[in-house]
């Protein structure tokens, strides 16, 4: 064979192979493109642009007691007609009205509650503790606001009156303390606002998401979107029976509380 024309050919066949390993090396560690990049948007420099002007907000107003034109009244200082008894549904709310416009407690009589059931709410109630200051701890000036009839805010004279934390007036009975004890003089009326979300369940009665609730005690954040573990028991860890919407209860414990202006509006 001749060599001449063998050795020229292997040279060639050798560059060959070398150019297409390095072309291949050149490809494997080339960067990879950047799809990241961010394509920014030119400057707004109109303000109508981010104007936005549907749906407009209803307008609401207030009547002279300060109430929101779109809230239910359920107490205006003449009747309980938007009360009922917990123990006899036909049978109107047994409490005292008096002639300055609020409702007191009837020691005896059991708890009231709404004839309309609820769910999320803003809920105003003022209520002054008994004028003769008898008892001490849970004893003086005890009531409550049940939400949807089962989730505890507490009523309870807590000025210059020590008790368990966990109960003492805004207290989430046996779960959550208030911020700070914003309790006036007996000699005075106390204000509530209340924020409250109700809980949510599955169709197999598990709860999904808890109830929450925001409490103001005359003017001043006392419980901050606070998470309720489930119902206010007195004895127990709290239950989470599957509910829907559900009265808003006013508990009898026996010392004659009042109450007053007493509204809500549904969220």
């Amino acid at each position: 064979m001749n060599t001449k024309f063998i050795l020229p050919l292997l040279a060639t066949g050798l560059l060959f192979s070398c150019n297409t390993s390095t072309e291949k090396s050149t490809e494997e560690t080339a960067p990879a493109t950047d799809t990241t990049a961010v394509v920014e948007e030119a400057p707004i420099t109109d303000p109508a642009a981010t104007e936005v002007w549907e749906p407009e907000p209803e307008v609401v107003t207030f009547n002279e007691a300060g109430v929101p034109s779109d809230a239910i009244v359920l107490f205006n200082g003449e009747n309980l007609n938007a009360w009922e008894s917990t123990k006899d549904s036909i049978v109107n709310a047994p409490w005292l009205v008096n002639s300055d416009g609020s409702m007191t407690v009837a020691g005896g009589t059991g708890d009231i509650q709404t004839k309309e059931s609820f769910g999320d709410i803003q809920l105003h109630v003022e209520w002054r503790a008994p004028q003769v200051v008898e008892g001490e701890g849970q004893g003086r000036g005890n009531s409550g606001i049940f939400l949807q009839n089962r989730y505890e805010v507490q009523v309870l004279d807590s000025y210059d009156n020590r008790t368990y934390s966990n109960g003492q007036a805004t207290a989430i009975y046996k779960q959550s303390i208030p911020l700070v004890n914003a309790t006036k003089a007996p000699s005075e009326w106390q204000a509530y606002d209340i924020i409250y979300h109700q809980p949510e369940f599955d169709a197999d009665g598990n709860k999904t998401k808890s109830a929450t609730v925001t409490v103001m005690h005359n003017g001043v954040l006392v419980q901050d979107h606070v998470e309720i573990l489930g119902t206010t028991e007195y004895i127990g860890k709290p239950k989470n029976e599957a509910h829907g919407e559900a009265p808003l209860k006013l508990q009898d414990h026996g010392n004659p509380v009042s109450y007053r202006n007493i509204w809500v509006r549904k969220l």
